[in-house]
């Protein structure tokens, strides 16, 4: 498995992953937005955004530089998930949203993929020198939790959200 950097090459393959959640009835996090450009525009245009996060220089002021990546199965070149690595902390971030957000696509989960995907993601941040790595998710979403605790994820809080209208747990990983 790798990480591989989006572009038009894997414009068909992103399509099909996100439809299979689609099919699937499967909440999408992580997508980096995918999801809502499919949607509402253009894969090109979802491309220009993930460039446009990577330009530190230029980003929004309400928004934080990021790294969007596939998680590619490397024998049949299939993207297996999607993680967004937000390479700074605004309050939100640091709150509620968390420096990493990712997915498995459904016909794929159960099969460790989230946690090796997870700590090849967290290499970054080491290359950064960015020692605590907050995550965010839902309370009930034990899948992501055990990915979360699998890869050293300490608990250090509980909360009501007001803007996910859920019961949230924020971990820290400590690099």
């Amino acid at each position: 498995m790798k990480l591989v950097f989006p572009s038009l090459r894997y414009k068909e393959k992103a399509v099909q992953f996100i439809n299979e959640f689609y099919e699937y009835n499967s909440e999408i996090n992580g997508s980096g937005g995918l999801d809502r450009y499919l949607r509402e525009s253009t894969y090109e245009e979802w491309l220009k955004k993930v460039l446009a996060d990577i330009d530190i220089a230029n980003v929004q002021q309400s928004r934080v530089p990021a790294l969007t990546y596939f998680y590619i199965r490397e024998e049949d070149d299939k993207i297996l998930g999607m993680i967004n690595v937000r390479l700074a902390g605004n309050e939100f971030i640091k709150r509620e949203g968390g420096h990493i957000g990712y997915c498995i696509r459904p016909t794929e989960r159960r099969k460790h993929y989230a946690t090796d995907m997870l700590n090849d993601a967290l290499k970054v941040f080491d290359t950064l020198c960015i020692k605590e790595v907050v995550l965010t998710c839902y309370k009930s979403n034990i899948a992501s939790v055990n990915v979360i605790k699998n890869c050293k994820g300490e608990l250090v809080e509980e909360f009501y959200s007001d803007i996910y209208k859920k019961e949230l747990q924020k971990y820290i990983i400590r690099r």
